[in-house]
């Protein structure tokens, strides 16, 4: 049971790009005072946003509070690369795909029914096509063996009878205006957002009706008689029914500890550049989005805002236990991405990079989330396994769904998984996956 203190609390590392160029639309508050609720989502990321719209779908006439220890955007939540993938995502294996048809079919089902959930939230809330676009993504591939992972997946989408493309190298070099890559598959399913702006849509669409405090992190969590009492530095919430939508930061609530990976994932953004004839000469159509062919490899967005374009890169990873990244990390990573960008664009090379940051991910040994009633009623929708932007929006929707007691056949599909696996101690895990890692990554080679 938890009491006492949270252990640790969220921290930032670096200024996302993405967060930097969104606008906030409403003012923020923070909890001051000791108030009442029928329900308190902790927490305003994809899964907790998600949690509480469908609690509002679900229970309408309930009061709802949601307590935010950073302010929305800033967190972990407006740090990743804005890919909502319907298709199989596994960032634990190079390759995406490793199980069978029905899993797959399982799988991209789940991924659906989230990005369903998102459009109708993006629609609901108003949010620009830059926000929220249905554009599909391609796997590029910049080496033979990336090629071979894409014939395999595209394979894999066959038996599973789902819609893909393969282009070739001169298709790649008008989308992207670089000859680095041999061929890419493209897959239609796919939105790109801006995340950002996306969480903060979201939210001001959900500030109309809940209580959303921002700057008003959980400092302990107990249960007091019939209610859950969540302490914050200048207030209290209590309430019977409680939503943990904290991703990796569950273990500092007590619960999954010893069975999260905590992985670093490192981004840049460019400095602006024309998006005229230098920027179209040097870096083809105004916007795309490309994953790696090989999963350890680089991830790239190009995005346009008026006249003026910008590119995203982000590359490697690290597992840590700590919450902060080291400066010196910090700079040599943005070292790596240059050196990747300027190989794919040779004409960004007197382009900076106006931001660079790091955001946390959490995986499980076993691939599986951190869900499920996990006291009486503390509920936990953590985990994401390396695709937050699908799978914690599910995973906040099932929580819901399940803390409601609404029955479906879909939440009784998502609760079928096992608990996350216990890693092994902590010395041990920290050299083992870090080993992986960098092993990951020398074979990925010019995917990286």
């Amino acid at each position: 049971m938890i009491s006492g203190a949270v252990k640790r609390l969220p921290m930032e590392n670096g200024i996302s790009g993405w967060e930097a160029l969104s606008e906030r639309s409403f003012p923020a508050r923070s909890l001051e005072g000791d108030m009442t609720a029928d329900w308190l989502v902790i927490g305003a990321g994809f899964a907790g946003l998600s949690a509480a719209r469908r609690l509002l779908q679900l229970r309408p006439d309930d009061r709802i509070v949601m307590l935010e220890a950073s302010e929305v955007a800033k967190g972990t939540s407006g740090r990743n690369s804005g890919f909502m993938i319907d298709v199989p995502h596994n960032l634990s294996s190079s390759e995406y795909s490793s199980g069978g048809v029905d899993a797959t079919r399982l799988e991209m089902a789940q991924n659906r029914t989230a990005i369903a959930f998102a459009a109708d939230a993006a629609a609901e809330y108003g949010m620009s096509r830059a926000t929220f676009d249905p554009a599909g993504k391609i796997n590029a591939a910049a080496t033979p063996r990336g090629m071979q992972l894409n014939r395999k997946f595209g394979h894999s989408l066959s038996s599973a009878g789902e819609a893909h493309r393969f282009l070739d190298a001169a298709e790649m070099r008008d989308i992207t205006g670089s000859d680095y890559y041999l061929g890419g598959l493209y897959t239609p399913g796919a939105a790109l957002i801006q995340p950002a702006d996306y969480i903060r849509d979201f939210a001001a669409g959900l500030a109309r009706r809940i209580d959303l405090f921002e700057r008003s992190p959980v400092t302990s969590l107990k249960r007091e008689g019939a209610n859950w009492t969540a302490h914050t530095p200048r207030g209290a919430v209590s309430a019977p029914r409680v939503i943990v939508c904290v991703n990796g930061h569950i273990e500092d609530f007590g619960h999954y500890t010893g069975r999260l990976m905590h992985i670093f994932a490192y981004a840049s953004m460019t400095a602006p550049f024309p998006a005229d004839d230098f920027g179209r000469q040097i870096s083809g159509q105004q916007k795309w989005a490309l994953l790696p062919a090989d999963a350890m490899g680089a991830t790239l967005r190009k995005i346009t805002i008026g006249d003026q374009s910008r590119i995203i890169i982000r590359t490697r990873y690290t597992y840590d236990t700590a919450l902060t990244v080291p400066a010196q990390r910090m700079g040599r990573m943005a070292q790596i991405q240059r050196r990747s960008l300027e190989a794919r664009f040779p004409g960004l090379a007197g382009i900076g990079f106006d931001y660079n940051w790091a955001g946390r991910l959490c995986l499980s040994l076993n691939h599986v989330p951190a869900f499920g009633e996990v006291e009486e009623g503390l509920y936990s929708a953590c985990c994401e396994n390396g695709l937050g932007t699908v799978k914690s929006t599910l995973a906040g929707k099932m929580a819901a769904e399940l803390a409601t007691g609404t029955v479906s056949s879909q939440l009784d599909e998502y609760m079928d998984h096992a608990e996350p696996s216990r890693l092994p101690p902590k010395p041990l895990a920290w050299l083992g996956i870090n080993s992986m890692i960098r092993l990951q990554e020398l074979r990925a080679g010019r995917e990286g």
